[in-house]
């Protein structure tokens, strides 16, 4: 296979060799393999994708604020909401107003999803539009 030992031209000859063949051939098809493969991955549709832009956002007096701490417990402002079916029936005496409020949510960085995800559920059940997340900018270098 990858090296011959053993007599090959007379008697108690030893001649160890290395067989290069093997290798040569899978070096080969894996050139020809990464040859066929590049061009595939390279091309692409030509789109022009967004640019990321962090605008602070101006907090008007009618948004309403929801926060969830690292509990699970959810804040109207500063008022504790008892559980997600309270949040719903208040969001949707909000809902009737026009314009219709923003809602910002402040999920605690250590919150589970799951209980963000209430509050987001909530949100479309009361039949609230506008829907955004209040995040730090990460610290500049």
């Amino acid at each position: 296979m990858g090296m011959s030992v053993g007599a090959a031209g007379g008697v108690g000859k030893v001649t160890s060799e290395i067989n290069t063949t093997p290798l040569v051939d899978v070096m080969l098809v894996l050139l020809i393999i990464f040859l066929i493969t590049i061009p595939v991955v390279v091309t692409s549709v030509p789109v022009k994708l967004p640019k990321e832009v962090n605008q602070p956002r101006t907090s008007k007096p009618e948004n309403i604020v929801l926060s969830v701490n690292a509990d699970g417990e959810i804040y109207w402002n500063e008022l504790r909401i008892a559980n997600a079916n309270a949040l719903v029936e208040r969001l949707k005496t909000q809902a009737q107003r026009d314009p219709q409020p923003e809602v910002h949510i402040r999920g605690d960085g250590a919150a589970r999803y799951e209980a963000v995800g209430r509050v987001i559920f909530a949100c479309q059940r009361a039949g609230i539009v506008k829907i955004s997340f209040v995040t730090e900018p990460p610290p500049r270098q």
